[in-house]
């Protein structure tokens, strides 16, 4: 019986990958395999053995030369020994065979730096967009509320009502675009998954601290075209049981905490689509 497997990439300055895995695991995932950078790079563990790639949160090499750009480059050029192939030949035909890939905070910072998001026409190698320097100049940890588009394609975000609420915990987070015409092609296509927005996910807001980094149009996260590949800043993978919110102990909540549907969507669609 095929196996609906998950895997997670780590090193060189990421962190959150034992919360994704168990997030993947509680989703329904069969597997959740936290693999190191330096063994994708080298071959020994394949992007062709999953149906869904995290790209996880922290400070990829230091963030020296700004947020992922290193690791975005490192992606982009690495050969493989075991073979002749590059590592970006075995993303793509990853993309191509229409698996998910979901990327958080400095993984979605990765995707954006390498042309995966958003990637107009399906032009995955061309970056079009960045992540920059919060408005307000100093690192944010704090909970926000996200407004879903729910015309968006994006396969994560399927079932969610109005929003959710989860963590931010980031310096870099104000997400910007090249020209009119990208951010034109976001919005025409609902591509912009989640907007910052009032706590009755009634409208979106550039107001401090309610969008902590003065994102364009107050976006936190977007997909692509085919809503396979998603990146946003917040953290679905900090709030995935009740005991993870704020006020756990003052409220009554759910069991299941808000970013655990993203999760469960993830699952969901490898075992109708890709097994």
């Amino acid at each position: 019986m095929a196996l609906a497997k998950a895997i997670i990439i780590t090193g060189n300055g990421t962190n959150c990958e034992t919360e994704a895995a168990h997030a993947c695991r509680l989703g329904g995932f069969d597997e959740a395999y936290i693999a190191h950078i330096s063994d994708v790079l080298s071959g020994e563990v394949r992007l062709d053995d999953f149906q869904f790639l995290n790209l996880t949160g922290g400070f990829l090499d230091g963030d020296d030369l700004g947020s992922a750009k290193a690791q975005a480059n490192r992606f982009k050029y690495a050969r493989m020994p075991s073979s002749s192939e590059h590592f970006i030949e075995q993303l793509l035909r990853f993309i191509a065979d229409g698996k998910l890939i979901l990327g958080v905070c400095n993984g979605f910072q990765l995707m954006v730096k390498m042309g995966l998001l958003p990637a107009p026409g399906g032009n995955y190698l061309q970056q079009v967009a960045t992540l920059t320097f919060n408005d307000c100049g100093r690192f944010q940890d704090r909970w926000v509320y996200l407004k879903n588009d729910p015309a968006s394609p994006a396969v994560f975000t399927k079932g969610i009502d109005k929003g959710i609420y989860l963590p931010i915990r980031h310096g870099e987070g104000k997400f910007c675009v090249d020209s009119t015409e990208v951010l034109d092609h976001i919005e025409a296509l609902n591509l912009a998954v989640f907007k910052y927005s009032d706590s009755g996910y009634e409208r979106s807001v550039m107001e401090f601290p309610e969008n902590p980094n003065g994102s364009v149009n107050a976006i936190a996260g977007i997909c692509d075209e085919s809503g396979r590949l998603m990146g946003l800043m917040p953290h679905p993978e900090a709030f995935i049981h009740r005991t993870n919110h704020p006020r756990w102990t003052r409220e009554e909540l759910p069991e299941e905490g808000d970013g655990l549907i993203l999760f469960k969507n993830a699952a969901e669609y490898v075992k109708k689509n890709l097994l």
